[in-house]
């Protein structure tokens, strides 16, 4: 039995939509067939989970006619935007930009750093090239709304050769349930180049249930390092659907950092193309559950280039009555020889209610690899609390330094002080609800 499919938006609305807002041809063509595509599709098929039991009904509403006022951001956002004064920043509201700083020093090396929206206007045929080569509309109903109703967003573009010490900064705020909130960020990096990206999601002061279905790429030319560091911290109103994916070339390396303090229902995939010779990929997944909250993260990498390397560390903490399914996949393909591929998934569950699964997967179609996983699900130990508590520490901190000692080997590792100091202190804020 199939059940009709009811869009957020009727085609011809969305036809006339693109053509309001000034968009080529080839976009409204492009989100047209997408749209098409999601009336025709399933949701994806996600491990353990079924999301066609989450609320995925509300996309919010595009709208022609934006506008926002910078100065009304709220204190959160305006605390991250004062620490990050000195830094190449764009914020956006409701798809909505509301503040971009790009130095001129990255400018004048051809660097561009703008929303996504403006980067279809004024460099078309490199967003054009690009644009749903990753994360393709054809793979399902979530793939091809995001694709038909994509709004908001980052076009970040490293030129050949140029490397940029200093990170290139995003925030994601969303504060209104009626507003679609669907950014897509795209991020090229040419031969040799070098760059740092870390974006923010927060939502605050919602009065509704809303989706966020975005998606990230990153193609990475040969000889290019990418740093992709990411955390999404949107509250209980909002269900969070994200895939994040890289194409890497030759000798080209892609390092995610993640961190995963949403409040609501979330699910999200980081997945490391490695098509390359030399090519590698560096994961490191930070998440907390609590409450009710149902959880599902996927990382992934796929090895086709030889000598091809691949490293994936997740950490979940789950308390409450969450759940949360971690899955790790390493996939070597054919003719990918001397790949070498590292998993560990680890679960710490705080409470008898919370239910966590590790599912390591490795898939070998090449014999001369190297590729091991490691997987843990377990509750806090007491004897290490005991002795903590021996030496005159509370239960309460007892347990909290078990906590942070558990994500320290990948907190620890983040190369980025900042994000550092976030992730604790989001860590820090869910354990304490």
């Amino acid at each position: 039995m199939t059940t009709q499919t009811v869009l957020p938006v009727e085609a011809e609305q969305l036809k006339q939509l693109s053509a309001k807002r000034g968009e080529p041809a080839w976009l409204t063509d492009s989100r047209s067939k997408a749209l098409q595509l999601a009336a025709e599709l399933e949701l994806p098929k996600l491990e353990k989970t079924r999301i066609d039991r989450w609320d995925l009904t509300n996309y919010g509403k595009l709208d022609e006619t934006r506008g926002a006022n910078p100065q009304q951001l709220p204190e959160s956002v305006q605390t991250l935007v004062e620490l990050t004064e000195q830094s190449n920043l764009l914020v956006q509201r409701n798809a909505d930009t509301v503040f971009t700083r790009l130095a001129p020093e990255l400018a004048s090396q051809g660097v561009i750093f703008t929303d996504l929206e403006t980067a279809v206007r004024e460099h078309g045929d490199l967003v054009k090239a690009h644009l749903h080569s990753v994360v393709k509309p054809d793979e399902n109903r979530l793939s091809a709304l995001h694709a038909a109703l994509w709004n908001g967003g980052v076009f970040l573009y490293i030129p050949k050769n140029v490397v940029i010490d200093q990170p290139l900064q995003s925030i994601f705020l969303l504060d209104d349930a009626e507003a679609a909130f669907a950014p897509h960020v795209l991020v090229i990096a040419d031969t040799n180049s070098r760059v740092t990206y870390v974006d923010n999601y927060i939502s605050v002061n919602l009065k509704g249930n809303i989706v966020h279905n975005g998606a990230a790429e990153v193609i990475i030319k040969p000889g290019a390092k990418v740093q992709f560091a990411t955390v999404h911290h949107l509250g209980e109103q909002a269900t969070d659907m994200t895939y994040r994916r890289a194409v890497v070339e030759n000798d080209g390396s892609i390092e995610w950092i993640i961190g995963e303090m949403n409040s609501g229902d979330s699910a999200s995939e980081t997945l490391s193309i490695l098509k390359g010779n030399g090519s590698s990929s560096d994961a490191k997944v930070i998440a907390v559950g609590s409450g009710k909250q149902r959880l599902n993260y996927t990382t992934k990498a796929v090895h086709f280039g030889k000598s091809s390397a691949s490293q994936m560390i997740t950490r979940a903490v789950i308390r409450e009555e969450a759940t949360a399914i971690i899955n790790g996949i390493t996939k070597i393909e054919k003719g990918a020889t001397k790949a070498d591929g590292q998993q560990t998934e680890k679960v710490l569950m705080l409470s008898p209610k919370a239910r966590g699964d590790a599912n390591p997967i490795l898939l070998i179609d090449e014999d001369d690899v190297t590729a091991g996983h490691a997987a843990s699900v377990g509750q806090v130990n007491p004897e290490q609390i005991y002795y903590l508590m021996s030496r005159g520490i509370s239960r309460a901190d007892a347990e909290r330094l078990v906590i942070y000692g558990f994500l320290a080997p990948v907190v620890s590792d983040i190369p980025l002080e900042q994000l550092q100091k976030q992730l604790q202190g989001l860590v820090e804020r869910k354990l304490g609800q």
